[in-house]
């Protein structure tokens, strides 16, 4: 009976013991393998247009998403993840327009396009568009929080949300801290 006991603590060991393995809590490190960031903003494109349904003959704007403590501020990584979302959208059939094309819009250098709500209507409405896709996200050591929201332009009624958390790893991290 002992011995069952022993080869069962074993086998128990020898599952747990590698996925404690796969962090290192130091100042800087993150998980050992880099986030499929693309499959984790695609699957949050899906998740939203389950809750929305959308007109596929009018647009959709996507927002750059936004440091949730500075809303004026993004960073390469709010570019990358706007991107993402955006050729999601196209693929599963939603129009979205593409802002940097724009001249009306006003683009602030190294922030993208930057969607604060008293902005929405205007561009909008200008665009003709039936909804905006906007977004923040806040970095902890550990963690990335993303919280995107798909957004009625007259009112800023909310049509679907969709909150994720991403580990810090060095692709995030990266995307975090280069502004260029």
């Amino acid at each position: 009976m002992k011995r069952r006991q022993c080869l069962a603590l074993a086998c128990l060991a020898a599952v747990a013991l590698p996925g404690c393995a796969q962090f290192y809590y130091g100042d800087a490190a993150g998980p050992l393998w880099n986030t499929n960031l693309i499959d984790a903003n695609y699957r949050a494109i899906d998740k939203m247009l389950e809750q929305a349904t959308l007109d596929p003959s009018q647009p959709v704007l996507v927002a750059t998403l936004v440091h949730i403590d500075r809303l004026t501020e993004s960073s390469r990584l709010g570019r990358v993840f706007s991107e993402h979302l955006a050729g999601r959208l196209t693929q599963r059939g939603v129009r979205t327009t593409e802002l940097k094309l724009r001249d009306k819009l006003l683009m602030h250098r190294d922030q993208g396009e930057l969607m604060l709500s008293r902005e929405v209507r205007e561009v909008s409405q200008t665009h003709n568009a039936q909804a905006v896709l906007v977004g923040t996200y806040a970095a902890t050591m550990p963690t990335l929080y993303v919280s995107l929201k798909l957004v009625h332009p007259s009112g800023n009624t909310v049509m679907a949300a969709y909150d994720y958390a991403l580990p810090m790893d060095e692709n995030v991290r990266s995307l975090l801290v280069s502004q260029n």
